[in-house]
Order: structure tokens, then sequence, then C-alpha cells
């Protein structure tokens, strides 16, 4: 069962209206995504991403490879 007040508090935001989002990827952002993309046997330079691409790939990569 889904605790309604719990998703109301914690609303999922657009990755392209994050404030932060235009910041360089993170360290644990950097990690995860090598680790899909190499599972998704991509080429992906995570150092090259802001927060916001970066969390948009790791959708995709998850999408692609079950783990989502």
């Amino acid at each position: 069962m889904v605790d309604r007040d719990a998703v109301d508090r914690n609303p999922q935001k657009d990755p392209a209206d994050w404030v932060t989002g235009d910041q360089p990827a993170t360290g644990p952002q950097e990690s995860y995504l090598s680790t899909l993309a190499q599972e998704a046997g991509e080429d992906v330079d995570p150092t090259t991403l802001t927060k916001a691409e970066a969390s948009q790939k790791i959708d995709e990569l998850q999408d692609r490879t079950g783990r989502s």
C-alpha cells in the first residue's frame, strides 16, 4: 500500500527543474553511471555531465539494464 502522505511530502521533480541541476555530477552519480554504462555496453564519461544530465542518464541506463 502506498503512503500518500509520504508521496506528497517528497514529490519527485524533473531533473531539468532542479536548482542545482547545472552543477557537475556528484561522485556517487559518476560511480553508478560508470557501473551502469559498463553493464549496458555503453561508453559514457560521467565527468562531462551535470547533475540533471547524470540523473536522466542513470534513469535511461537503469531501464536498459533492468535495474530500475
